[in-house]
């Protein structure tokens, strides 16, 4: 579902201008959220059958994972492209991949990807989708680059309340400015939560054997101190502006003292503690010739 009244250019415009100022955020904080997040890429992995020899696309690489890391099973037989729409992410991919010379980055989001049909034995893409504008068309898309048989596996957020890693930081910061919630339909983290529609997105863009499920990541921080930091850094500008001007700074310690108060339920003391935040595995796969 999208909702009615999106312009997808400019949706578009404002995710690369988003991804694009975050990028020296996400090159600092990123071995923290790999703590949790590599758990992830290993079960999309073994979910798509990656192996020695495969050719993979990886579908909104970031800071390049899971591609740097599927090139290492993939070997120097197999090959690796990562896409995105931020230019800044992908400098920041390709200067991690230094050295890795079976992948390579281009710049394309997830509803135009301009390569070759049929040119990918697996597609994976780890929190990725669900900033498509329309589902059917981005996954119909993914499903013209596969070969016959090839599989697409990705994770997405599951519902907010249970991704706390990614929703608490949006919750309090909304409560705060008092914001209204997005119209139904609208890119974001939690657009592709629920598994049912999901599913059946997925077979209308012609894949086949759908499956949908759930994975608790555990996300680790040494102290609340961190979880806020982390938290901070990968907060969008759009929001982090919207704080200072109400509260004269995008540093407010009332908003982020809010933010630790919030991280309460999850902490058993001061010291380390976990965020378990639930991502849906999804596996699909183009129907193979007979």
């Amino acid at each position: 579902m999208t909702a009615a009244n999106i312009d997808p250019a400019a949706v578009k415009q404002g995710q690369r201008a988003s991804w694009d100022a975050l990028s020296a955020n996400w090159e600092a904080v990123g071995e923290r959220f790999e703590l949790g997040a590599a758990a992830v890429t290993e079960r999309l992995l073994d979910a798509g059958g990656v192996r020695a020899g495969h050719a993979v696309l990886d579908v909104g690489t970031g800071h390049g994972e899971p591609a740097l890391t599927a090139a290492r099973r993939v070997g120097p037989a197999g090959r690796v492209t990562g896409v995105d729409i931020s230019p800044a992410m992908l400098d920041l991919a390709r200067r991690r991949a230094e050295g890795t010379p079976n992948i390579g980055f281009a710049e394309a989001d997830v509803e135009s990807i301009d390569l070759p049909a049929a040119s990918f034995d697996v597609v994976l893409s780890r929190w990725g989708l669900m900033f498509a504008v329309d589902h059917v068309a981005a996954f119909r898309g993914l499903a013209r680059l596969l070969v016959p048989g090839g599989v697409l596996a990705a994770a997405v957020w599951g519902e907010a309340p249970g991704a706390p890693t990614i929703s608490l930081g949006f919750r309090v910061l909304s409560e705060r400015l008092e914001l209204p919630p997005p119209p139904p339909g609208t890119p974001g983290p939690f657009s592709m939560a629920d598994p049912e529609p999901l599913a059946a997105e997925l077979a209308a863009a012609g894949f086949t054997d759908v499956s949908v499920t759930e994975f608790v990541v555990r996300f680790p921080f040494d102290s609340v101190e961190q979880c806020v930091a982390f938290t901070r850094a990968v907060t969008p500008p759009m929001l982090l502006r919207k704080v200072a001007e109400r509260f004269g700074s995008a540093d407010d310690p009332g908003t982020w003292q809010a933010f630790a108060d919030a991280t309460e339920p999850y902490r058993s003391g001061d010291g380390a503690f976990t965020l378990p935040s639930t991502a849906l595995i999804v596996r699909a796969a183009v129907p193979a010739r007979e």
